[in-house]
């Protein structure tokens, strides 16, 4: 049985919660969905400018924890802008 997971500090709740490409019906996209801990990490290393370390004391978890979140996040992203995806954004 896995160890369970450990609540993260977010300190950001977006009002924002879904992007698209422009001109494409929403029925006609997949869409990839980001959860609230990997848009902090995208929040707190892209727009805060602050290093990993930083980050990951200030979401409560570990470095390489944060470095796992910050990856996928990025990873997300890149699949939809690329491919023409739409992102979902799960809020707290």
């Amino acid at each position: 049985m896995p160890r369970p997971r450990l609540c993260r500090r977010i300190r950001f709740n977006p009002q924002i919660t879904y992007f698209k490409p422009r001109g494409v019906p929403m029925v006609d996209l997949e869409i990839i969905e980001l959860t609230s801990e990997e848009v902090e990490a995208l929040r707190l290393k892209n727009i805060k400018n602050l290093d990993q370390n930083e980050c990951a004391k200030q979401m409560h978890t570990s470095q390489s924890t944060f470095q796992r979140i910050l990856s996928s996040a990025y990873k997300k992203t890149a699949n939809a802008l690329i491919n023409g995806k739409a992102i979902s954004i799960n809020r707290l």
